[in-house]
């Protein structure tokens, strides 16, 4: 593998071998017989073509955020490197090799008052967020973040470098717009970019006690919310001595004095310790939920929701988690649409998102807790998951239903009959 790419290459008793193969969530172990960090597109050709010559799969990250540990023998392509960005701002277009980040892609996109589809993570790359469906910030008004793909270019099972659109490949174009990274390796994405009237967004933060007015008010809003306004509600819990707080964050696609307004439900509630809301540039959007930028031990569990049952979500007990977090969802991710990919429509109103800590002194207990709030849930859990919000232990069989499947296994089979290329979680068990 040294002789063939031009990137750095770790085995299992180098030095950084470690280093190189550990995934962005911390605890989650990656047995891999080899990393390899490329520095462009035509190293991820000679992989492939090795892999296949030899029998053994490749499986891509740019950074791990969705790593699963199933890799067990597979060679690790780290398309870090591959982080180059072209604005069209006259086509509103963007390309983004597959290294590049939404921080990045958002200060580039900014400058020209365009925005693309970015979830809430800054540090998360745009190939692997399309590659999953990707639930951003402006689903509500655009859809999954697959949806707004215009080509992809991938090497494929055989090693050859390929363009994909609508137009040149229908079925695999579908399949790469979020059904996971099993049908090739994306070396770089076009999207389409979305004008910016204004941008209003932030964070409001109350003590604790004012969870059940917060509940409401977000209840109401989200009612019959206009697809441009997208709210989240957080129960934060931080370990003792700090104290339990709820928040709001929020985004909108137009100016504050309309956002206010839409807003007017939270402003009724008094005794705010911190409130960030206000107008915004695109280039800061990844600030409004302030999640880690650097590698940190989380231990995720997200379900879809048909509903919002307030004595669990409102007064359930979170200790030893750290946050529930509600998104809202609706709008045009509820909608069909001819033209869009696996994802289909998402028509649960609601999504829950349950955050420990993957430590060994917790994360059993954490696992224990989010096990037990879903379960309090009922039938409010659709049991849907959405591929891009899949954690270690899950199955992409749970992301779609089976006629889905049935269509993405079917592609899976016919592009990569010996299983060169692997997800984070595959497909095909």
């Amino acid at each position: 593998m040294r002789d063939i790419v031009r990137g750095q290459v770790f085995l299992p008793g180098d030095d950084g071998f470690d280093r190189a193969a550990a995934p962005w969530a911390i605890g989650v172990r990656q047995p891999v017989v080899a990393v390899a960090e490329v520095a462009d597109a035509a190293d991820v050709v000679a992989l492939v073509r090795y892999a296949r010559q030899a029998g053994l799969t490749v499986t891509a990250q740019p950074s791990g955020h969705g790593a699963s540990g199933d890799v067990d023998g597979t060679i690790l392509v780290r398309t870090a490197r591959l982080d180059e960005i072209t604005v069209d701002p006259a086509g509103r277009v963007v390309r983004a090799g597959a290294g590049a980040r939404w921080g990045q892609v958002l200060a580039a996109t900014g400058k020209h008052g365009l925005t693309g589809p970015a979830g809430s993570s800054p540090v998360v790359s745009v190939a692997g967020f399309v590659a999953g469906g990707g639930v951003s910030w402006f689903g509500r008004a655009y859809g999954w973040a697959a949806d707004s793909v215009r080509a992809f270019e991938i090497v494929d099972a055989g090693g050859e470098q390929v363009r994909v659109t609508a137009d040149s490949d229908a079925d695999l174009f579908w399949a790469l717009r979020g059904g996971g990274g099993d049908y090739g390796i994306i070396t770089a994405v076009e999207l389409d970019l979305y004008e910016v009237p204004g941008l209003y967004g932030g964070r409001v933060v109350w003590p604790a006690e004012r969870t059940g007015e917060v509940f409401e008010a977000f209840r109401a809003i989200t009612a019959d919310a206009p697809r441009e306004l997208s709210l989240w509600l957080n129960r934060m819990a931080p370990p003792p001595p700090a104290p339990a707080t709820v928040g709001i964050d929020v985004t909108f696609l137009g100016g504050a004095a309309e956002a206010e307004d839409l807003l007017a439900p939270l402003a009724a509630i008094g005794g705010s310790l911190s409130d960030s809301r206000g107008p915004m540039d695109v280039a800061d959007l990844g600030a409004i939920a302030a999640e880690p930028v650097d590698p940190s031990p989380m231990l995720a569990r997200t379900e879809l929701l048909t509903g919002l049952p307030a004595d669990v979500l409102a007064d359930a007990d979170l200790a030893p988690l750290l946050n529930l977090q509600i998104r809202h969802l609706g709008g045009a991710l509820a909608e069909a649409r001819p033209d869009g990919g696996p994802g289909g429509a998402l028509g649960e109103p609601y999504l829950l998102y349950l955050l420990g800590l993957r430590l060994p002194h917790l994360a059993e207990a954490v696992q224990a807790k989010q096990a037990a709030l879903v379960a309090q849930l009922g039938e409010a859990v659709s049991g849907r998951k959405p591929y891009t919000f899949l954690a270690p232990g899950e199955s992409a069989a749970q992301a779609f239903p089976a006629e889905v499947r049935a269509r993405l296994e079917r592609i899976k089979r016919e592009r990569d009959p010996g299983g060169v290329i692997r997800a984070n979680f595959p497909i095909t068990s």
